[in-house]
């Protein structure tokens, strides 16, 4: 992903989650994804699927049974 892609995809999280304080990071040697973090914190991935000419960014976090508590 590029500086673009992730400017892009960094602004419609903050807007959507309604948090300003999300950033995406590009991952060193990955070029299909970026680190999503919330205050500093690490909570998931972002990959880019590209399919027949379109794109999509899909965003994975998992959860630990651990945080719950």
């Amino acid at each position: 992903m590029n500086n673009s892609e992730l400017e892009k995809v960094e602004s419609y999280l903050r807007t959507k989650f309604n948090n300003p304080k999300v950033v995406i990071e590009g991952r060193e040697n990955k070029e299909d994804s970026a680190e999503v973090m919330l205050d500093g914190e690490f909570i998931g991935v972002i990959f880019k699927d590209e399919d027949e000419g379109e794109i999509s960014y899909d965003f994975h976090m998992s959860i630990l049974e651990m945080d719950l508590e």
